[in-house]
């Protein structure tokens, strides 16, 4: 059973990609995962001002403190992306950027969506950079969902030929995200990291 944290990062009042977190909750916790959901708009950071490793020990806001002990505890990490202009949803990428060194060693996968066609593809793009210089490794199998409100309804369940296909393309999804985590675990627990 791998630790696994799913992170979403929409602020907008009418939520889509929250019905794919929702999935990805449920079907992980279905294949055993010890699964959790971390909203940014829940956890309400703020916009960046310093990272975690700049306030001394025990000096950071209490909701970064709680986060940055569930990141470190975490054995894997699972990234549900919107895609915004062509790139990155803010909300998410501010959560991110408050931590670096709680991240590492660890393997990252993406789950992205879009109200379109494109399934969040070049959101994708910009975060498999941005995932590697943080120090985890991004897995190579990745979901996309294009108009993932007809794809999924608002409890996260699969709906029409979208939902179909997400079904379809979970279980190799999740198989490879569990192989990482595992190679990562015995391989810490082998050599440990190098620095």
């Amino acid at each position: 059973m791998n630790k696994l944290l799913v992170f979403y990062g929409s602020y907008r009042a009418d939520r889509m990609g929250i019905r794919l977190a929702h999935y990805m909750v449920r079907r992980f916790s279905e294949r055993g995962s010890d699964v959790e959901l971390i909203d940014a708009q829940a956890v309400g950071l703020p916009m960046l001002d310093r990272m975690y490793k700049e306030y001394a020990p025990g000096k950071a806001p209490p909701a970064m403190e709680a986060l940055a002990r569930k990141i470190v505890a975490a054995e894997a990490f699972l990234f549900v992306a919107g895609e915004y202009n062509w790139g990155m949803q803010p909300g998410l990428k501010n959560l991110t950027d408050h931590f670096r060194e709680e991240w590492f060693w660890r393997p990252a996968a993406l789950a992205t969506y879009s109200a379109g066609r494109l399934a969040g593809a070049r959101a994708s793009y910009a975060w498999h950079p941005t995932l590697a210089e943080m120090g985890m490794v991004a897995v190579p199998s990745t979901i996309g969902v294009g108009q993932v409100s007809a794809a999924l309804d608002v409890e996260g369940l699969p709906t029409g030929s979208g939902g179909e296909a997400l079904d379809k393309a979970f279980d190799k999804f999740a198989a490879v995200l569990d192989w990482w985590a595992d190679a990562a675990v015995e391989q810490t627990a082998r050599k440990g990291p190098p620095y």
